[in-house]
C-alpha cells in the first residue's frame, strides 16, 4: 500500500519557493510553512482569521484577491507536483 500522500516529498513551483524555501517538501511541510509565512507577515483578515489577505509574494502563489484558508490550500496545491 502507497504511503501516505501528505508525507510524500513534492516538488514546489518557482513562485511557491519564493515564498516558503526550496522544496522538494512534503504536502504537511508546505502547508506548515506557509502557515508560518501567513502569520509572520500578518496576513490574516483582522476580523474573520479563516480569510488570507495575500502579499505580491504569496499573491503569485494563491492570486492576489482575499481566499479563505479552505480554498487557499487548493491554491497552494495547484504549485506543486
Amino acid at each position: 500500500m502507497a504511503g501516505n500522500a501528505l508525507q510524500k516529498p513534492v516538488t514546489l513551483s518557482a513562485d511557491l519557493e519564493s515564498v516558503i524555501g526550496k522544496g522538494p517538501m512534503t504536502r504537511a511541510q508546505v502547508t506548515s510553512k506557509v502557515w508560518e509565512y501567513i502569520k509572520a507577515n500578518g496576513l490574516q483578515d483582522s476580523k474573520d482569521k479563516r480569510q488570507i489577505n495575500p502579499d505580491a509574494k504569496l499573491g503569485a502563489v494563491i492570486g492576489n484577491a482575499q481566499i479563505s484558508m479552505f480554498k487557499m490550500t487548493a491554491a497552494v496545491s495547484k504549485h506543486l507536483s
